[in-house]
């Protein structure tokens, strides 16, 4: 009898294929699981991502480009700066420049 993976653990292992300087969104994975209604649960999946995993969960962002709440990453700004470091640009509003950085599973 073989092991069946978690959702979870193949939303993160999507997540983990998302490239340098690039960013996914909660419902794309979804769709690339085969799941379009569930990007609250690639959410949930993210947030549980396991510590020391080494998960680029910075790389997954909402639709409109905006970024997670200020908490999931540890403090106000976490993400937004990892992405920076990434040469992600942001445009006015503080939200990624999906046109220049979307990468879909």
């Amino acid at each position: 009898m073989g092991v069946t993976e978690t959702f979870f653990e193949r939303v993160w292992s999507v997540a983990a294929k998302v490239p340098r300087g690039r960013v996914t969104t909660y419902g794309a994975i979804a769709r690339a699981l085969g799941s379009p209604g569930a990007a609250r649960t690639v959410g949930w999946a993210m947030r549980a991502a396991p510590a020391g995993s080494r998960l680029p969960c910075h790389r997954v962002v909402k639709a409109t480009g905006e970024l997670s709440p200020e908490d999931a990453f540890g403090g106000p700004g976490v993400q937004r700066l990892l992405l920076e470091s990434e040469r992600v640009a942001f445009d006015e509003h503080g939200r990624v420049d999906m046109k220049r950085h979307l990468w879909i599973p």
